[in-house]
Parts: structure tokens; C-alpha cells; sequence
């Protein structure tokens, strides 16, 4: 093997690593992360076994976190022709990955916290005590807040990438 692609061997590792890392951060388990990290950094689509096989997981482990991806629009299933394998590529545009990210933890953090915060709301809306009425004012402003966070994170990821970054540029600069 090269120098050359030993060093890119070693620093794909650790950047599959790292992601692995942040993608707990992301709402999804680190091998899921490593997988999405391996197959967005693979220039071709890898079989289940070459996974397995990279990142020294078990086939079980392997197929339930691609599949998992396939879920999230994250990975998409490759058929070859002649090969009775299945094959995984990920998707490669940053913006795209940004906006699938963004839909899925909306979906399944954001909403159920709206709907909880919408419920206590509601709960407390009659209540006359002090404490009562901190609770409720409290619950209100969280909602409200994470219901604006939510309608802010549809509008930037309905963007067009382009247009999304002159726009972070103007209120950042």
C-alpha cells in the first residue's frame, strides 16, 4: 500500500471516528454516525460486508443502522447489476445532509416537545396560585420560543443553499 493511501486510510479513520462522536449530538446513535461518515467519504457504494468489515461491527448492528439511515434519506440503497448483494451510498451535498438532519430531529424531537409544552400549557392555563401562574408563564415562553426555533428552522432549510449562506453572511457580519 502507498504512503499516500495509508496516511488517507489513517485520517478517513479518524474523521469516521469523529463523526461517530458528533453525530450523538445529532440525535442518532455513533455507529450510525460512523456509517454515514464511511459511506459519504467512500467514492463508491459499499456492500453490508465492507461495512461490517471497516468499522469491525456485526452484521446485525451493520443492517439495522443502514437501514436506519435509509429512513432518515441519509443513505440510499445501490442495486448492481448482477450482484445479489445490496450496496449504500450516501448522500454527498452538505446542504442536503443539513436539511434531512434538520427534518428528522424536527420530527422526532421538536414536535413531541412542542406537543408536551402545548399540553402543560393547557393544563395550567386555569391555574390561579402564584406558583400556578410562574408554571404556565414558564411553559408558555418554551413553547412559544421553541415554536418560533421550529417555524426559523423551516424557513432556512426550505432555502436554497446559495441564498441560505448570503443570508447567515448579512446577520452575521
Amino acid at each position: 500500500m502507498s504512503v499516500e493511501r495509508e496516511k488517507l486510510k489513517q485520517i478517513r479513520g479518524e474523521f469516521v471516528a469523529q463523526w461517530g462522536a458528533l453525530g450523538t449530538q445529532w440525535g442518532i446513535n455513533r455507529t450510525m454516525a460512523q456509517i454515514h461518515a464511511l459511506l459519504m467519504t467512500s467514492p463508491t457504494p459499499l456492500s453490508t460486508d465492507e461495512v461490517m468489515e471497516e468499522l469491525e461491527i456485526s452484521r446485525g448492528n451493520a443492517h439495522t443502522n443502514l437501514k436506519e439511515l435509509v429512513a432518515w434519506g441519509l443513505v440510499r440503497m445501490v442495486v448492481r447489476k448482477g450482484e445479489r448483494r445490496d450496496f449504500f451510498e450516501a448522500e454527498k451535498d452538505v446542504w442536503t445532509i443539513f436539511t434531512t438532519v434538520a427534518r428528522e430531529r424536527k420530527r422526532r424531537e421538536i414536535e413531541p416537545a412542542l406537543t408536551v409544552l402545548s399540553q402543560c400549557a393547557d393544563g395550567s392555563e386555569e391555574m390561579t396560585t402564584p406558583e400556578g401562574k410562574a408554571f404556565h408563564d414558564q411553559v408558555r415562553q418554551l413553547q412559544d420560543f421553541v415554536a418560533f426555533a421550529s417555524k426559523m428552522a423551516d424557513r432556512i432549510s426550505g432555502m436554497k443553499h446559495g441564498f441560505a449562506v448570503q443570508m447567515a453572511t448579512k446577520l452575521l457580519g
